[in-house]
C-alpha cells in the first residue's frame, strides 16, 4: 500500500514537504493555543481566552484547509468565512454540533478584539464549549482526501476516513491523532502542560467523564469605547480599529440623545 496521486503516480516530496509544513505551522502551534487559551480560563483573563480561543480554532480550520488541498488564503482571524471555504471547495462538511457551531459565533463576534476594542461577556461554562470545538475540529486537521495504491488498484480514502472520523465520536477520549502534539502531552505524565490539557477535559484524555466541575464566573466588561464613543476619531488618529468597529461607534454618535 503506497500513497499516489489521483492518477496513480508517486506522491511527490513537495507535497510531503507541504504538508509537514502545514502540520507543524497550523495543528502544533493550535495545540499550544489550546492549552494556554485553557490556563487563561482558569486564571479568570477571560480576553485572553477568547484570542487564544478564536485562534486555536483559526489554525486548526486552515491546517485541514491546506492538508487536503484547499486555499485558506485571504481570511484572517475569523472562523466562519474558513468553514465556508468547506462548503465552497464541496470535498466534504465538517460535522460539528449546534453548541460548536455557536461558540464559533461567538468567538467572530468577541474573539477576535485583542485591545477591548468592544466589550465581551461570558456565561462560566465557555471552556467547555472550547473543548467541544477543539475536538470536534482538530480531528479533521489532518491528510484525509488522499488516495493509495493497493493490489494494482487507485482507492480513493476520503469516505473511509470520514466515516473513521464520525465513529470517533461514540467515545471521543479514545480517539488519537498520530504525531500530534496532544496525544504526546497525554503519554508524558510528567510533562508541565498535561495537567493543564487534562483538567475537567471531557473530551481528551486517558479516561471517560461522565461529569466535569466547574466554578462559574460570570463576567461582563463594557470597552472604553462603547463607554464613550465620541473620542473615536481622536483614537483614530493614533491606532488602527478595523473597518467594522469604525462604523459601529460612528453610528452610536450619529444617533440622537434622548
Amino acid at each position: 500500500m503506497t500513497t499516489c496521486l489521483p492518477d496513480g503516480s508517486p506522491y511527490p516530496d513537495k507535497e510531503r514537504r507541504l504538508n509537514d509544513f502545514t502540520t507543524r505551522s497550523f495543528r502544533d502551534t493550535a495545540d499550544g493555543d489550546y492549552i494556554a487559551a485553557r490556563m487563561a480560563y482558569r486564571a479568570r483573563l477571560l480576553p485572553q481566552f477568547l484570542w487564544l480561543s478564536l485562534q486555536c480554532l483559526e489554525k486548526y480550520l486552515k491546517c485541514t484547509l491546506v492538508l487536503n488541498r484547499v486555499s485558506a488564503k485571504n481570511i484572517r482571524h475569523e472562523l466562519t468565512p474558513l468553514l465556508d471555504r468547506f462548503r465552497v471547495a464541496g470535498k466534504f462538511d465538517i460535522r460539528m454540533s449546534k453548541s460548536s457551531r455557536t461558540f464559533v459565533e461567538y468567538l467572530d463576534t468577541f474573539g477576535r478584539h485583542r485591545y477591548f476594542e468592544t466589550s465581551y461577556h461570558a456565561w462560566g461554562l465557555e471552556i467547555m464549549q472550547l473543548d467541544r470545538a477543539v475536538w470536534e475540529l482538530r480531528r479533521y486537521a489532518q491528510v484525509i482526501d488522499y488516495y493509495i495504491t493497493t493490489a494494482g488498484k487507485i482507492v480513493h480514502l476520503l469516505e473511509p476516513e470520514l466515516q473513521r472520523l464520525k465513529n470517533a465520536e461514540r467515545r471521543p477520549h479514545q480517539y488519537r491523532i498520530f504525531g500530534g502534539v496532544l496525544e504526546d502531552l497525554i503519554a508524558k505524565r510528567s510533562h508541565p502542560a498535561r495537567a493543564q490539557l487534562l483538567w475537567q477535559n471531557a473530551f481528551l484524555g486517558e479516561r471517560y467523564r461522565r461529569t466535569v466541575r466547574l466554578a462559574r464566573h460570570i463576567r461582563f466588561a463594557n470597552s472604553p469605547l462603547s463607554l464613550h464613543p465620541e473620542i473615536l476619531d481622536e483614537v483614530l488618529k493614533y491606532v488602527y480599529l478595523p473597518r467594522d468597529v469604525i462604523d459601529l461607534y460612528r453610528k452610536l454618535v450619529a444617533q440622537p440623545k434622548e
